[in-house]
């Protein structure tokens, strides 16, 4: 599936109300737009770094 053709729900009436049932995600995903790789890797790059300097920072709630 493409991911600029996703739509994320629909709206279902029931009764005298409106709930929101969302599309399943589990499927693999593909875009037109190269650059979206470019986008993720960076991402994940920054992701990364987080997850080091969090296990630097001291855990001032520990006891």
């Amino acid at each position: 599936m493409y991911v600029e053709e996703f739509n994320s729900g629909r709206w279902i009436q029931q009764y005298q109300y409106k709930s929101f049932a969302p599309t399943l995600i589990n499927q693999e995903w593909q875009w037109r737009d190269p650059q979206v790789n470019t986008l993720l890797e960076q991402a994940s790059r920054a992701l990364a770094e987080l997850s080091a300097f969090s296990q630097i920072v001291p855990d001032v709630d520990y006891s």
